[in-house]
This record gives C-alpha cells, structure tokens and sequence, in this order.
C-alpha cells in the first residue's frame, strides 16, 4: 500500500463556495481552466482534465463531504481507483479543505502529491481572487 496523501488549506471564502468549485462542473472548468464533468450524487461519474482524471461518486454530502474512487490517466489498467476524501470545513478567516487521498499507484504517487496544489490549490486561489474573494 502506498503512503497517503494529505492536504489541508485554507481560503478566505465559505466551504460552500470551495464545495461548488469542485463538484459544479462549470465551476470546476472555470477555475481549473479545463473541461470537467461532475456528478453531483452518490454512484454517479465525474471526469475532470478532459478526461485525464475520472471516477465516481461515493458519497457526497452537499457543501461538506465529497468520497470518490478516483484515478488518473497515468494508472495502469489493472491498477485498483484510489479513494479522494475531501472535507470542507469552517476555519478561522473563511474555510478549510482537507485531502486525503489513499490507494494512489506509486508510478503516479510523486504527480498527484504535486498536482493538487498545481491544478487545484493555486487556480482556485486565482479564480476566487478574480471574483472579488481572497481565496
């Protein structure tokens, strides 16, 4: 089993705007800059970076909890989905998300580590500068 990742920041805006730049899937694009298509219930699919992650669902507990079996293009085929847990929580000056991220191939371990705070930390940051909220 490889080591599991976990994240925790911070943005001055509500955990219900940070829930909805992921699971929106206008949103997800917006701020991410690529095309993303986004289940908003238990069971159903996402894609996001045109197509280069994908998964599903597992439980989504609105502006709080978002479970899903993820995985990238870079997983083997015969690689099992990992599970994404994100939490979205009230902090001190806004909000908090919280990732842990298990099961991540170790091939694709170093990239994921990395690419959270790449492709979603530091855009979602941008996006939420770009509409009037710190981030």
């Amino acid at each position: 089993m490889t080591p599991t990742i976990e994240q925790s920041v911070r943005f001055a805006c509500s955990p219900k705007a940070l829930f909805e730049l992921y699971m929106d899937s206008a949103k997800h694009s917006a701020s991410t800059g690529a095309r993303a298509r986004i289940s908003r219930r238990a069971g159903g699919r996402f894609t996001a970076f045109a197509g280069a992650l994908s998964g599903r669902n597992l439980l989504v507990l609105p502006n709080r909890l978002v479970v899903q079996a993820w995985r990238s293009a870079n997983f083997k085929r015969d690689d099992p989905d990992s599970i994404l847990v994100l939490e979205f929580r009230k902090a001190p000056g806004g909000s908090e998300v919280n990732l842990t991220h298990v099961g991540v191939p170790t091939q694709d371990r170093s990239g994921v580590r990395k690419g959270w705070p790449k492709y979603y930390w530091k855009p979602w940051r941008a996006y939420l500068a770009s509409r009037g909220r710190k981030g």
